[in-house]
């Protein structure tokens, strides 16, 4: 499917919920890989505020594209972030949705960001 790059230029982007494994197999725990790296991937729930609204995204992101530990409220970069339309079937009902990815999470740190803007 048609992956979609999606402009965080103008958006405010904070940490909802800090990341966690991605689980590709519910019954049997299995851990989610990314097929191109074989690195294990996990998903972070970030506030994504822009045009006047906020939305609660979920999106998924190698475990290694993120810089430390991430916590609610903390004001992070989502690099490489991109919009991928799926739809499934599963008990006779179709479901669909938007799945988000990113290449790396990286926190920024507001003492950096107010001296660079002065």
């Amino acid at each position: 499917m048609r992956q979609i790059p999606v402009d965080t230029q103008s958006a405010l982007v904070l940490v909802a919920q800090p990341q966690q494994v991605k689980i590709a197999n519910r019954k049997t725990g299995e851990i989610a890989i990314d097929p191109e790296t074989d690195a294990k991937l996990m998903t972070v729930d970030v506030t994504f505020i822009a045009n006047g609204s906020a939305e609660v995204l979920t999106v998924t992101v190698p475990e290694t594209g993120f810089s430390g530990d991430l916590h609610p409220g903390m004001p992070v970069t989502l690099t490489g972030l991109t919009a991928r339309p799926w739809e499934n079937e599963f008990n006779g009902q179709k479901r669909h949705g938007i799945a988000f990815r990113a290449v790396a999470v990286i926190a920024i740190e507001l003492g950096a960001a107010k001296s660079k803007a002065a």
